[in-house]
């Protein structure tokens, strides 16, 4: 798994405990819903640290608390 991938079922793992749709979220965290949308649909690969951060403050937790996560143990390297 990579770090986008790992960041996609971050994201939705996080609305589903929270109990919020992804277009909820990006009303909260004041991203638009297509943004959104590409990053949990996978077309965008790349959510940059701006952007989780924004989607922390909407889901009132912490950066730390986003990423203590089993999904971010043992990611591999990424080589671009």
């Amino acid at each position: 798994m990579n770090i986008g991938e790992a960041t996609r079922l971050r994201i939705i793992q996080l609305c589903n405990q929270k109990g919020i749709t992804i277009n909820k979220l990006s009303t909260i965290c004041g991203i638009t819903q297509s943004t959104l949308n590409n990053i949990v649909s996978g077309r965008n690969k790349s959510a940059t640290i701006s952007t989780v951060k924004k989607i922390c403050d909407g889901l009132e937790i912490n950066i730390r608390d986003f990423f203590n996560s089993e999904l971010f143990d043992g990611l591999e390297q990424e080589i671009i």
